[in-house]
């Protein structure tokens, strides 16, 4: 996406982000390869995203392991935020929807969703990764069938030989209308909501990359290339650069509470009693 204007040369044209941001060459383990549809496909191949994505979960592993290893009672500022965060997804996402009992028997997972969610998706705005590992759809439909899976396990656990009778078959309902409420019981509790879960993931952080992308090469465009007065539009749209960059901060961890909070939802949805 970089242009470059060396002295004496043509000027290079704008080159808007495109969707092949998102399947960058193969840089490790390129072989052995399988057959595709459009080819041969890597087993083990490792691009960029799939870099960042690696990069993100070991600093993620590093933090933790750095800022829980030696507790003190009275914490350093490190052992403070990440209290803070633990804090926060314990008692304003778990505890607060499901529940003491069930929100600690569930903790594990919906925290390490919502730091996982939240570091990949800041590699987006990071200078030199510039990419989320969320914008492709391997890292979120992995995390929504999770979730997916969860919500299944819950409701069986709490409920066993009832749970999927009742969620097809919503008790109170009129036998004659079940024709009709079955099906799209089927398709938007067992169907649409991992569906759901991994797009509106995947879109946000997708979407914010090209925009981003966009705004950044328009302004290297107009100040090296574009020549004339158009080196002033730079001015416009490295401003909008950095106001999207703050916007894409808040998106980010609003898309990691989204994501850990109706995980939690949908599991208590499974717990309840009606079921």
């Amino acid at each position: 996406m970089t242009l470059l204007a060396a002295a004496g040369t043509e000027p290079e044209p704008f080159h808007p982000p495109s969707l092949a941001d998102f399947f960058p060459p193969v840089i490790l383990f390129a072989e052995p390869t399988i057959p595709w549809f459009d080819g041969e496909s890597p087993i083990f191949g490792i691009n960029r995203i799939i870099l960042v994505r690696l990069l993100a979960a070991a600093v993620l592993i590093l933090v933790f392991v750095l800022g829980t290893r030696k507790l003190r009672l009275i914490p350093t500022r490190g052992q403070s935020l990440i209290e803070m965060g633990l804090g926060f997804v314990r008692d304003g996402i778990a505890i607060d929807l499901l529940g003491e009992k069930d929100g600690k028997r569930f903790l594990p997972l919906i925290t390490t969703i919502f730091f996982m969610v939240l570091a990949m998706n800041l590699t987006g705005i990071i200078p030199g990764l510039n990419i989320a590992g969320t914008s492709v759809i391997g890292v979120p439909l992995v995390l929504a069938l999770v979730a997916y899976i969860a919500f299944i396990y819950a409701g069986i656990k709490k409920h066993p030989g009832a749970f999927f009778k009742n969620a097809l078959f919503p008790p109170g309902v009129p036998k004659a209308l079940y024709v009709i409420v079955t099906p799209i019981e089927v398709l938007s509790t067992f169907i649409l909501r991992p569906i759901t879960l991994t797009l509106r993931l995947m879109m946000n952080l997708l979407v914010g990359h090209l925009m981003l992308v966009l705004f950044f090469a328009a302004t290297h465009f107009f100040l090296l290339s574009a020549g004339g007065l158009f080196p002033l539009l730079s001015v416009g749209t490295l401003a909008f650069g950095f106001a999207f960059t703050v916007f894409e901060l808040l998106v980010s961890v609003l898309q990691a509470y989204v994501f850990a909070i109706l995980t939690t939802v949908y599991i208590q949805l499974a717990l309840a009693e009606e079921h």
